[in-house]
């Protein structure tokens, strides 16, 4: 009976993922500078949708800007 409650749950829906312009927006830089970044490995995490979709993800661009602040 537990078993068929879990299932009949909605599920979480997924996180809106940001775009680079978003997040160059909220990081006050350009988004060439955070494509820069991408490239030699430094700024928040990307979660790639497509070799040209790069996104991230809400908590990591947060996670990244404590690392970086501290």
């Amino acid at each position: 009976m537990m078993e068929h409650q879990m299932q009949d749950q909605p599920t979480p829906a997924l996180e809106r993922l940001l775009t680079t312009a978003e997040v160059a927006e909220a990081l006050q830089i350009s988004p060439s500078t955070l494509c820069r970044w991408r490239q030699v490995g430094h700024g928040p995490r990307v979660t790639w949708l497509t070799p040209f979709s790069p996104r991230y993800q809400r908590e990591d661009v947060a996670a990244w800007v404590k690392r970086s602040a501290a």
